[in-house]
């Protein structure tokens, strides 16, 4: 979610890994961003210049972010192939800052074939950042869980809510809301408006949702419950190796099937073609070699040599 703090948290992130000395690599994938207050592994930006796509293409900021995205995703196999490199000691989190635009990243090309080359080779999850004190209206924290269910139906990953900014406002409210449908019904009595209604529905729908997200409260500022957060990870990644990675190899062999299926398919089209070549290619040869042989015969001189040509016939 765009201003929920997410590049701050990065910063947080990048610098608890050097604190621990755990080996970790930073990706960022934010084209528009002046600057980033981390040093990233690989930067788009140093690939890809965001204005000078808007301008070659004449797009917008929104437009530019997603041609500049689709332009690196051609060469991200380079990328998957820098994070698979052999370290000493080995790489044990690989953290990527994505744009703040949802659409953007999750219902773009670029953004599926991005999660995919990650969930392919490594346990994956989503980290969907949450500005804690916006979400204390109803409505604005409904938005957010639609956003979020959003997410996880599209990348099938697991998913770990990250309610940031704990250090101005405590989050205990929304988990609360979660767990509690008619907690959150209340919240919403002093609002009569059709969306207060619809929030009111939707709550009775998302709550088997709620109960299978994992959630954790940081603050990107002072660092609170970061150890909290790799724990979270952690079980993301169990949860990854159990569940999504068994589906996944699933879906690729089913895919794999089917593309062996094609060319065993288009192998015998091209069999069958070269046979019915072939057989029109013998049925045309005895009349091309009687025609010539028509041609080649000596001409009739005689009479004689006429009737023999008519008794050869009649034989």
């Amino acid at each position: 979610m765009a201003g929920s703090g997410k590049t701050t948290l990065m910063q947080r992130l990048n610098s608890h890994l050097h604190t621990t000395n755990t080996p970790g690599y930073i990706i960022n994938l934010d084209p528009a961003v002046t600057q980033v207050p981390y040093g990233a592994n690989i930067d788009i930006r140093d690939t890809v210049n965001y204005k000078n796509v808007m301008k070659q293409y004449g797009l917008g900021p929104n437009g530019g972010i997603l041609t500049s995205l689709n332009l690196f995703a051609t060469r991200f196999d380079q990328v998957i192939s820098l994070c698979e490199k052999q370290r000493d000691p080995p790489l044990k989190y690989v953290i990527v800052d994505t744009p703040g635009q949802i659409e953007i990243f999750t219902w773009s090309a670029s953004g599926a074939i991005i999660t995919e080359a990650f969930a392919s080779g490594f346990p994956t999850m989503i980290a969907f950042i949450i500005d804690t004190p916006r979400c204390a209206h109803p409505q604005t924290f409904m938005s957010n869980m639609l956003q979020a269910c959003s997410i996880l139906y599209k990348s099938k990953l697991p998913m770990l809510l990250v309610f940031n900014k704990t250090d101005v406002s405590r989050h205990d409210f929304a988990l609360d809301w979660m767990a509690d449908f008619e907690t959150f019904h209340v919240a919403l009595q002093a609002d009569s408006s059709y969306a207060s209604t619809l929030s009111k529905s939707l709550s009775l729908v998302l709550e088997e949702f709620y109960c299978n997200l994992k959630t954790v409260g940081v603050s990107a500022v002072t660092g609170e419950n970061i150890d909290e957060f790799f724990t979270s990870v952690e079980a993301c990644a169990e949860e990854y190796l159990k569940y999504y990675k068994p589906e996944m190899d699933r879906k690729v062999q089913a895919r794999n099937e089917l593309e062996t299926q094609r060319q065993a398919k288009e192998l015998s089209k091209l069999s069958l073609d070269r046979a019915e070549s072939s057989q029109q290619s013998n049925s045309r040869i005895p009349a091309a070699k009687v025609a010539l042989d028509a041609r080649t015969r000596p001409p009739v001189t005689s009479a004689d040599e006429m009737d023999g040509y008519i008794s050869d016939g009649l034989d």
